[in-house]
């Protein structure tokens, strides 16, 4: 009994670590594009086939979501949460700065539809659903590992490992589809020129024919395969449904969820690792649906103890965060006495498309940016510390802004030169 038990703890340390730790790596990789659009309004979409608790849990989303007046120009859908990015520095430079007013970040996700084995011919809702995801940017799959004779399953037995298989399969095949029309028309365009086929022509092709291979043969999602930064631009032109960044959220029943412990996770862990080795993190929607009902009814302190009596922990954190940063944003903050606030950027962002993030002028007459980090303004307390310590930074228009840059711009909007 005590090696079985010590197996249950080492297979969940090894879910934990799949979710949150990367790889090491003896050198810093090439950097290539991203698959996906290069965009800082990027939205994850809850997937999963009907009754595997995705309504469970996209309603309790849309209880936390952030005040609309926060994000000018943006309405919340019913199908749409709009949910804060938590951030311990945040709440550091607000407490430091007191600030009139706060805008963390925010990670958009939207609810789609469900999805049932032939929706890339049109089966069910397909076609919503196929054309919902292709509107957002990653995954939230959702699989369901929980027994409950209420709930009943559209396959008639709760099989995670089939049930994941089952959506994959049909996002594949609406894929190999779409990449089958393309690469005839690109084989079409080679036939033409002949001996003389101009290089993007060529890369085209090859490009298209290798994700048709990957697709077809391999039976691999796009975001699987190993791509040149060519080819990566060539596929960013289609935005195919398999290359869209996937977290894997495993929806367990609150008494596996506490004990740590279900027959299915070994297989859905080994699943997973065979094609892309994404994230997987295990969660309860119905005990995240009781907390944040808690909450808002009975206070923090309600939940906090609710989570205390009953050995468990709320997932929505690491939910967020990994949803966030599977998108590939980032953020960098502008803090002070009139507002503290989270601006999204894409990874790769540089300084003057970082500025154009708040005003258009900030990006069109863009002079420099004054850099700190938010460790450095952490380790000495205050701006001016940090510049005593010689660690306050001026960057030009090569600087990547990394996250949790603290920046000022300066910019130049007139010919007078005025500065702001």
């Amino acid at each position: 009994r005590f090696g079985q038990r010590r197996a249950v703890r080492v297979e969940w340390r090894l879910f934990e670590g799949n979710a949150m730790a990367p790889k090491k790596k003896d050198a810093a990789p090439e950097k290539k594009p991203i698959l996906g659009r290069f965009s800082h309004n990027l939205k994850m979409g809850i997937v999963g086939l009907p009754n595997v608790g995705k309504s469970t849990f996209f309603n309790t989303l849309t209880k936390l979501n952030v005040a609309a007046e926060n994000y000018p120009f943006c309405t919340i859908e019913p199908n749409e949460a709009r949910v804060a990015v938590p951030d311990d520095r945040f709440d550091w430079l607000c407490d430091v700065y007191k600030p009139a007013s706060k805008v963390q970040a925010a990670l958009q996700i939207w609810d789609i539809a469900g999805l049932v084995k032939g929706a890339h011919e049109g089966q069910g809702l397909g076609n919503a659903f196929l054309s919902n995801i292709q509107a957002v940017d990653g995954i939230f799959h959702v699989v369901r590992v929980f027994d409950d004779d209420e709930i009943t399953h559209v396959e008639g037995s709760v099989d995670p490992v089939r049930d994941l298989a089952i959506i994959d399969e049909e996002l594949l095949l609406k894929d190999l589809e779409k990449i089958e029309r393309l690469e005839a028309d690109a084989l079409g365009k080679v036939k033409r020129f002949g001996n003389n086929v101009p290089k993007d022509i060529k890369l085209e092709y090859e490009t298209f024919e290798k994700a048709r291979k990957l697709l077809e043969t391999d039976r691999l999602p796009i975001r699987a395969g190993d791509w040149t930064s060519s080819e990566i631009d060539v596929l960013n032109t289609n935005l195919f449904l398999t290359a869209k960044p996937t977290i894997y959220l495993v929806n367990m029943s609150e008494k596996d969820f506490a004990r740590k412990k279900n027959k299915f996770l070994a297989k859905i862990k080994e699943y997973v690792d065979s094609r892309t080795g994404e994230l997987i993190i295990p969660m309860s929607a119905s005990l995240e649906a009781k907390l944040v009902d808690l909450e808002a009814n009975e206070g923090e302190a309600a939940a906090e103890a609710y989570c205390k009596e009953h050995g468990v922990q709320s997932s929505l954190k690491k939910i967020v965060t990994t949803g966030y940063a599977g998108l590939n944003l980032q953020y960098f903050f502008t803090a002070g006495p009139d507002e503290c606030k989270c601006w999204t950027i894409r990874k790769g962002t540089l300084a003057p498309q970082a500025a154009g993030t708040i005003h258009t002028d900030f990006e069109k007459g863009f002079v420099k940016a004054e850099v700190m980090s938010f460790e450095d303004l952490k380790k000495h307390e205050t701006e001016a510390a940090v510049k005593a310590a010689g660690r306050y930074r001026s960057e030009g228009k090569a600087y990547e802004v990394q996250d949790g840059d603290v920046i000022f711009f300066r910019f130049n909007v007139s010919a007078g030169g005025k500065k702001k």
